[in-house]
């Protein structure tokens, strides 16, 4: 090997490293970081809903944070997290040349509230709506499964939207109604 291959070489070697440092100096600087334990601006919070929704609900709020505590009854909580609507809808999106449903849109609609002792509010009723496209074909049997997953998936998504609201949420007086 000649030294002018040599130190082509250690060029390109020299030209990737400092590529490497750029890049993890741009992800550093775009304040990227992994998500940690939740800080909420509660110590105690209940979530009085035997929903599907309010199950995840409750296993999500117990392991995201060191310093909030789930307790099952409202009255020892510091907030109390209400489901006040939880609504799946099916709608027809479009149809086919026969007049036959070719695509639905699937919406699954929350309001909910998080409401603290002596009229604090800390989240006011707050609607969320979340929706997925569908395609459906009657001679395909496996869409009511699939149908099934998207509201799953879309039930998760609506709590980790909830976790991020409460964990931005900060008490104000509540509004009269």
């Amino acid at each position: 090997m000649s030294s002018s291959e040599g130190s082509g070489k250690r060029e390109q070697a020299a030209l990737r490293a400092a590529c490497v440092i750029a890049l993890c100096a741009v992800l550093a600087a775009c304040g990227f970081k992994l998500r940690g334990a939740q800080t909420f601006p509660f110590d105690t919070i209940s979530v009085p809903v035997t929903t599907p929704l309010g199950i995840e609900l409750q296993r999500n709020l117990a392991a995201a944070s060191d310093t909030t505590k789930l307790v099952p009854a409202p009255v020892e909580a510091a907030a109390v997290l209400s489901v006040l609507t939880e609504q799946q809808e099916k709608v027809i999106l479009s149809l086919n040349t026969q007049g036959r449903v070719r695509e639905y849109q699937l919406r699954y609609h929350v309001v909910y509230r998080v409401s603290g002792p002596r009229g604090l509010d800390y989240v006011p009723p707050t609607s969320v709506v979340l929706t997925r496209d569908i395609t459906f074909n009657d001679q395909v049997l496996a869409k009511e499964t699939e149908e099934a997953q998207l509201y799953r998936e879309m039930r998760s998504d609506m709590v980790q939207q909830i976790m991020r609201r409460l964990a931005a949420a900060r008490p104000v007086p509540a509004e009269e109604d």
